[in-house]
Parts: C-alpha cells; sequence; structure tokens
C-alpha cells in the first residue's frame, strides 16, 4: 500500500514506537492522525510483478530537496491502466546532501534502477522516466554497463514532432513526447 508523503504526515506520531521517549497525545499528533486516516482508506494497493515482453515496466525517478523519490508502475497486456509496483525515497546524508540538481538526479536514477532490479529481476525490460531534462544529453549514445543497464537511447523530442509515428517504439529506442529512457538489463 502507498500514501503519497506518508513519512512527513506521520512524523508527529514516530515518538510512540521508541521505548526511551515519554510520549504525549497532543494537538499535533490528533492532527496527524486524523490526517492519515483516510489516506490508509484510499491507500493504492501494490501488484504483483509480472514477467513478459508484452508487459511495460516504468521507473519514475525525482531528486527532492530533502532526498531521492522513485516509483516502480507496470502495464501488463490486456489491462487498460498500470498499476504500481513499489515506492521508495530516503533522505540525502553525508556529501550527498550538497550533490548539484543534477548529481541528485542522477543518483535517483541509479538507485531507482537498482531498486527497481529488485523487483522484476535484471531480465525485464525498464523505462526509465527521469525529471530532470539534462539527462537526455548524457544518455544519447551507449551507457557502460552499470546496475544492469547495458543499452539506452534517449528520444529528441525535435527530431520526434516531425516524424509522424511519434508512438512507435524502434529497435532500441522508444520514439514519443515523454522523454522516456528505454534501458535493455543484461542477459
Amino acid at each position: 500500500m502507498h500514501i503519497p508523503n506518508y513519512s512527513l504526515i506521520v512524523s508527529p506520531l514516530y515518538h510512540i514506537t521508541q521505548k526511551k521517549n515519554d510520549f504525549k497525545w497532543g494537538p499535533e499528533q490528533r492532527q496527524a492522525f486524523e490526517h492519515v486516516k483516510p489516506d490508509i482508506v484510499h491507500a493504492v494497493a501494490l501488484g504483483k510483478a509480472w514477467a513478459g515482453p508484452d508487459v511495460k515496466n516504468v521507473l519514475y525517478t525525482a531528486a527532492r530537496e530533502n532526498g531521492p523519490t522513485w516509483s516502480l508502475w507496470q502495464k501488463a497486456p490486456g489491462e487498460t491502466q498500470g498499476g504500481p509496483l513499489g515506492f521508495w525515497s530516503w533522505g540525502y546524508r553525508g556529501s550527498k546532501a550538497r550533490y548539484t540538481p543534477t548529481e541528485k538526479e542522477i543518483l535517483a536514477a541509479y538507485e531507482g534502477v537498482g531498486a527497481a532490479s529488485e523487483v522484476l529481476g535484471t531480465e525485464a525490460q525498464l523505462l526509465l522516466a527521469p525529471r530532470l531534462l539534462v539527462l537526455g544529453w548524457m544518455f544519447k549514445g551507449r551507457v557502460p554497463s552499470t546496475h544492469h543497464a547495458t543499452d539506452a537511447t534517449w528520444s529528441d523530442d525535435d527530431e520526434d514532432n516531425d516524424d509522424a509515428n511519434d508512438d512507435e517504439e524502434e529497435e532500441g529506442k522508444l520514439k514519443n513526447n515523454n522523454n522516456i529512457i528505454k534501458m535493455d538489463a543484461d542477459h
């Protein structure tokens, strides 16, 4: 089950889980509890990971101010709408907190591919959808083998907008206006 920003919403309630703390129920705790109750009722259930050539796996990554986030979505054949397989985030620590926005986005993509590999395995095809457009020039050609990604190409919007078949997939390249990187896992 996934609740966006769950850790931020319930942070006033964390002290109850620690034995050494003297937990006091006050207005801040009541507000957090009342806020999270409807979110729990309407939370999105995580789906089962499917395998196969017609299954589409998309990894969305973003570098937030406090840490990277990524979510893995899958659409199986016959489904009209894809479902979530997982959501991850963590806070920057040490030198990572001083990374530039570009470095933080690259870190989010790297960590996201690692998390997706744990869920899907290393044989699954993964579409990577980063939030930082500067990654486009980085993935123009081949990418060295890192974290199971051996081939990645970027669809350039300027070239694709002139093409009548923007949504067609070619060998080694996904062409659309969403700037999605296609990554093939090690075989």
